[in-house]
């Protein structure tokens, strides 16, 4: 199994790996890796591996295997892979998309705290991210949801990570926001992402040590998708 290095610093933009397997489509991996996997709404990272010798390879997204659980960095189109089973390479993420998506993912976590209701589905990109609630009727509009999102913002609140078992998890079900989803499990412990004293959920993905970080964000839609479903769309304040 890849050590996956985001997952205990999300802030590591790069670092040194070997190669552990190249597959018959050309995806790559690795015995160590910087780079986050599509998972629970966040997209894949992307970026570039440096051979030794100096030839890079440039990485379009990351994929986790379904089956083995191996983390697969696929590379873009019409590119020749050349490199075998123990090529040293470095890693090197888009840090730029990265922290965006780190930003909005976080930010995903104190909306579920604006709006406490179940949490159906979320998405994350560079450019917007939304979650879906099962909520009849809001009894707020954009505006007052951008100030009550931006206040818990602005409280600059830490978020931390710690881990649990899978059986403590499970005598807690009330940690589980998200109805669609089930937090990542088969290691026999989950991650917990706590911010502040206002959010504790499990969660497998990326965020800020600091809600500050988060910046300006605003409330751009909230859409009817259904008798019992909303879905509220934020992006970054322009």
């Amino acid at each position: 199994m890849t050590e996956d290095l985001f997952r205990h610093d999300s802030y590591l933009t790069c670092c040194d790996a070997t190669v552990a397997g190249v597959r018959d489509d050309g995806t790559i991996i690795l015995d160590r890796t910087v780079f986050y996997p599509t998972g629970g709404g966040q997209p894949g990272d992307s970026g570039v591996l440096t051979l030794a010798g100096g030839e890079t390879i440039q990485i379009q997204t990351t994929v986790k295997d379904k089956d083995g659980g191996d983390i697969l960095h696929v590379p873009a189109a019409d590119q020749a892979i050349g490199v075998k089973v123990g090529d040293a390479v470095t890693c090197q993420i888009d840090w730029e998309t990265r922290y965006k998506h780190m930003r909005f993912h976080t930010a995903l976590h104190l909306l579920s705290v604006a709006v406490p209701f179940p949490v159906t589905g979320g998405q994350v990109s560079d450019k917007d991210a939304r979650l879906d609630f099962m909520l009849p009727d809001p009894d707020f509009t954009k505006e007052s949801l951008t100030e009550k999102l931006m206040d818990l913002i602005k409280k600059d609140y830490d978020v931390s990570t710690r881990w649990i078992t899978d059986e403590e998890l499970d005598s807690q079900p009330d940690l589980v926001k998200t109805m669609s989803v089930q937090p990542p499990r088969g290691s026999g412990k989950v991650r917990l992402v706590a911010i502040g004293d206002v959010d504790l959920q499990p969660c497998g993905g990326s965020h800020v040590g600091k809600t500050s970080e988060i910046g300006a964000v605003v409330v751009a839609k909230i859409e009817n998708k259904g008798k019992q479903n909303r879905r509220i769309r934020i992006k970054f304040a322009d």
